[in-house]
Parts: C-alpha cells; sequence; structure tokens
C-alpha cells in the first residue's frame, strides 16, 4: 500500500517587544438631519391631465350651489349625501324623490325634488344593511362638474355631510389622502 504523508516543519512563533499602537481618535463633524415638509401644489396626474386632489375637498351641489366639505372615499363605490324629509311621490306614472339638503353656510333647508333613478341596499360596517333611494345631482369638484348618482342618507353623526365615491372620482382626479383642500376655491 502507498500511501502520501505530510510532514510539517515546526517554526518557533516570532516575539516581537515593540508595544502596540493604537490610531489616533478624529473628531468628525456632527452631521445633523433635519426633515423639512415642504407643501408641493396640487399639479396634474401626467399624461391623463387628471387634478391631484386631497382626502378633503370643497364641492359644489347643483344649482342650489351649496358648497359641502366633502369628504373624498375611493373605497366607496358611490357618492352619498345627507338629506331630511326624504319622500318618494309619484306623479303622472313618474316617480319622484322629494328631501330637503341643509346648507353649511346657513344651517338653513333647501328643499329639492329630482327624478327617483333607483333603490340601493348599501352594506354597513356596522348593523343591518341600508336602503337609500338614488337621484342624481350636478357635481362640481374643482373644474369638473358631472351630474352624478348619489345616495340620500343620514349623515348627520357624520363629520362630513358629502362623501364622494369612485362614480365621481374615475376618470377626473387622482387621490393623495395625505393632502387636503388642494383645489382652488370654488367662485
Amino acid at each position: 500500500m502507498t500511501g502520501c504523508s505530510f510532514l510539517s516543519v515546526f517554526k518557533p512563533a516570532e516575539v516581537i517587544n515593540e508595544p502596540l499602537i493604537c490610531p489616533e481618535a478624529k473628531t468628525i463633524e456632527k452631521v445633523i438631519e433635519k426633515i423639512v415638509r415642504v407643501t408641493v401644489p396640487a399639479k396634474t396626474g401626467g399624461k391623463l391631465d387628471l387634478a391631484i386632489i386631497g382626502e378633503v375637498e370643497t364641492v359644489q351641489v347643483e344649482p342650489s350651489r351649496l358648497r359641502y366639505a366633502a369628504r373624498i372615499d375611493t373605497g366607496a363605490e358611490s357618492s352619498s349625501i345627507h338629506a331630511e324629509n326624504i319622500q318618494l311621490l309619484e306623479r303622472d306614472g313618474e316617480r319622484f324623490v322629494v328631501f330637503s339638503l341643509r346648507d353649511p353656510a346657513t344651517d338653513g333647508l333647501v328643499n329639492l325634488e329630482r327624478k327617483f333613478q333607483r333603490r340601493v341596499i348599501i352594506k354597513q360596517k356596522v348593523g343591518k344593511p341600508e336602503r337609500r333611494y338614488v337621484v342624481k345631482l350636478w357635481l362640481t369638484l374643482g373644474k369638473v362638474k358631472e351630474l352624478v348618482e348619489v345616495t340620500l342618507t343620514n349623515r348627520s353623526d357624520f363629520k362630513y355631510k358629502l362623501l364622494i365615491g369612485r362614480n365621481l372620482l374615475i376618470d377626473t382626479a387622482i387621490v393623495d389622502v395625505s393632502r387636503k383642500n388642494t383645489l382652488k376655491p370654488l367662485k
């Protein structure tokens, strides 16, 4: 049998008598990081030329020119508004909804009548599903004025009496929830 073997030559370790010298500590300039918040003016969203809006914007309801601070909610499919005295009427075979909107400027009631569109069932996070009437209202958001289906409901417990859903937002605006009131005030 043949094999291989490894023979190592033993070398004694060298002893160094010089003292170890540590590098000197150098003073480094103190770096102060300051976070500065800069408000970027609302611009358009690229090639689509869509306005960038915040989570709260002023929306005008026509023809009464009622101005509401509206909550912008991309999670809501449709828009809804606080309405009082809601009644469904039939006249000459057509159905109408008569209701009152509260004017945020005067706290007075403004009576409106709109053609009945349909009735929907809205699922709530808490509680029973709610039946609501749907009417069409002219809403103005910035430079955009559209005839939008809006559900009528009791929003008296909510801070914002008008909620804007995707039915107005699609192809109209880009929502940046870190902002509020980015649009120029309505005249």
